[in-house]
């Protein structure tokens, strides 16, 4: 018997398509948009060039300044090396949503947004925002910030939107180049990142001294070229934990560094857009170090089984290397054991107690748990999960439950 909601069964493949193609509505390829537009196709190649374009598209809510190819002449005739060019497009690239309406609905008139140039770790002071200011006669102008924390005049202004999709990614042509002495300056390769520098002046010196006395950080020197991504706890969390760093063996330590490392690069939106776990710089044969992220809302969590930490700030995110730092040290299962759940209590109302605790969360571990600096009978898994698209599973299973009955 047929129930009264069901679909019609010729119905039900339309709907499966809609369900699958709505996924790919809030995507983006800034080179495609482009492409649509030939008066921007100089700009368009250098975001290719640079590899900034698989930035763009990777990220969410983002806005995207285009010039055309007359003002990325004047761009080009200044002779920039590759990087310090890619440091000049990345400040045309916000990281925030400021479509056309936004733009001329700026509360109190004026406001400084984040770019990609601030994400490169290049860039001190202000020199990695840019000022947006809702201006007279209905124009709006964009100036660069410099390594005093103060803005320059507004050099550029708002032309026309060119593609919008609504608090996802807005592509907007404006009048000039942003430029800024910052950003043009001579930038070393990536080889020659010195990732341990960049941690000292982020607020993770701590973590940066323990892979130098440790021997780990010609690990992850070795990873930069070819991809990292590193978790740095911040200094003050490193020192509650240093009681219990100090009781690790040697090869203990190295492990647990090294478990603050992923040998790929993983910008912050794609960790918050994938599922799955992780290996880690520490990964090796039986001993997994693997890690598990879980995305709540904009939050980034990582779950070793034995704590769960937060991302709380970026030190650099330029592919091919991302650091971020964390508000508590990643205890791998392989050398911290979890707590074990408090017995249930005698009596009559035991039963009662145990299935409350049951339900209740437990005990957090964190920087105090005993290690047991050995392997484990499982990996300490950083888990990733994602709790978007459960909309997509309730209706798939409805077209399930629909075809039981046909």
């Amino acid at each position: 018997m047929r129930p009264l909601f069901c679909l019609p069964l010729f119905s039900l493949p339309l709907l499966l398509l809609l369900l699958l193609s709505s996924t790919d509505a809030q995507s983006h390829n800034i080179t495609r948009i482009l492409a649509k537009h030939p008066e921007f196709s100089t700009f368009n190649h250098y975001l290719t060039t640079t590899h900034l374009a698989d930035e763009i598209n990777r990220r969410r809510t983002i806005t995207v300044c285009v010039v055309d190819n007359a003002g990325m002449s004047d761009l080009l005739a200044k002779h920039l090396s590759l990087p310090s060019l890619k440091n000049v497009l990345s400040l045309h690239v916000f990281a925030d949503y400021f479509g056309a309406r936004k733009l001329h609905q700026i509360s109190k008139g004026s406001t400084t947004t984040s770019t990609l140039f601030q994400a490169t770790g290049e860039a001190a002071g202000t020199a990695g925002y840019v000022n947006i200011t809702d201006m007279k006669g209905g124009k709006v102008g964009f100036a660069t910030g410099n390594n005093e924390g103060e803005y320059g005049d507004l050099t550029s202004t708002f032309v026309k939107s060119v593609d919008e999709i609504p608090y996802v990614v807005a592509v907007i042509q404006i009048s000039h180049v942003l430029l800024s002495p910052d950003a043009e300056a001579p930038v070393s390769g990536p080889g020659a990142l010195n990732v341990t520098t960049l941690m000292e002046k982020q607020g993770c010196k701590a973590f940066a001294d323990l892979l130098k006395s440790s021997g780990a950080e010609e690990t992850f020197v070795q990873n930069v070229e070819a991809g990292l991504t590193l978790f740095c706890p911040s200094d003050g969390v490193l020192s509650s934990f240093m009681p219990s760093y100090k009781n690790l063996t040697s090869e203990g330590k190295v492990s647990l560094l090294l478990y603050h490392g992923t040998p790929t690069y993983k910008s912050l939106g794609m960790l918050r857009s994938k599922n799955g776990k992780m290996n880690t710089l520490a990964t090796e044969g039986a001993n997994k170090y693997d890690v598990t992220v879980q995305n709540d809302g904009e939050d980034v969590k990582l779950d070793t089984n034995v704590v769960t930490a937060t991302i709380t700030g970026t030190v650099i995110d330029e592919d091919p290397v991302a650091v971020f730092k964390i508000d508590k040290v990643l205890l791998p299962r392989e050398l911290f054991k979890e707590a074990p759940p408090a017995p249930a209590p005698k009596g009559s109302k035991g039963a009662k107690e145990k299935d409350t605790a049951a339900d209740a969360p437990g005990p957090a571990a964190d920087e105090d748990s005993v290690p047991a600096d050995q392997t484990a009978s499982d990996n300490g898994a950083i888990r990733i999960v994602n709790f978007r698209g459960g909309w997509m599973s309730v209706a798939l299973s409805l077209i399930l439950g629909c075809l039981v009955f046909v």
